[in-house]
């Protein structure tokens, strides 16, 4: 116990070490945050655009341009595109290296959103824009008030996981120095050469956040039978 008690104040409370687990865990959840609105926004796009060429033919250009960046988002890890888009593509610029992963993160996100958008798009039943269209909508205005709403609801605890995972995958932002949730904790094991107590540490926030988002996610799917009742 003696063991533990120094081990726990070297680790966190000598020379204020724990401000580094805190200030990481900021970080983390503000590039989390604003990766998810980027993920949304744009998956939500992707989606809408793939689905539109499935049901209509329509938007061939973009729906290729679609298909490419789903192919090369999903088919290269989440690391190397950070790498790329913060030594590569903002190289020669002054952006910081928040904007750089909350870019990244976001893009990525993006194209598992997309798919998440339009799988929950195309699940609902043609005969619903039929209905909107003999209303006197446009498809448009018929996606917008009947499909999307459906669509967004039987989706809603698929997007619940996405963002827990991308969660978890902000914990790669140390590669490029950025001074996240795990970035802290090994500052701190730099410091005190001490790898147990930091990374248990970083590991037990990283599973309170995803416990308290789980919850979220559960309650909301209860939610979602309720309403169908």
């Amino acid at each position: 116990m003696k063991e533990f008690q120094e081990s726990f104040y070297l680790n966190f409370i000598e020379d204020d070490r724990w401000e580094y687990i805190v200030d990481g865990l900021a970080v983390t959840l503000k590039v989390t945050f604003f990766a998810v609105i980027i993920g949304i926004l744009l998956g939500f796009l992707v989606g809408i655009i793939r689905s539109t060429y499935e049901r209509t033919g329509r938007l061939k250009v973009l729906n290729a341009v679609c298909k490419a960046y789903l192919t090369v988002i999903r088919g290269t890890p989440v690391l190397v595109q950070l790498l790329i888009i913060y030594f590569v593509i903002f190289a020669s610029t002054n952006v910081s290296k928040e904007l750089a992963a909350v870019i990244a993160f976001g893009v990525n996100s993006g194209a598992y959103v997309a798919e998440i958008c339009r799988s929950g798009i195309m699940s609902i039943d043609i005969g619903q824009l039929e209905a909107g269209r003999s209303l006197g909508f446009s498809y448009w205005q018929t996606m917008w008030y009947i499909i999307l709403p459906q669509a967004l609801k039987n989706v809603l605890p698929a997007l619940g996981n996405e963002f827990i995972v991308l969660l978890k995958e902000t914990s790669v932002s140390g590669y490029i120095a950025l001074g996240d949730l795990t970035k802290g904790g090994d500052i701190i094991r730099s410091r005190t050469y001490d790898p147990f107590l930091p990374l248990i540490a970083v590991a037990v926030i990283y599973l309170a956040l995803v416990m308290v988002f789980s919850h979220f996610v559960t309650l909301l799917e209860r939610r979602l039978k309720q309403s169908e009742r």
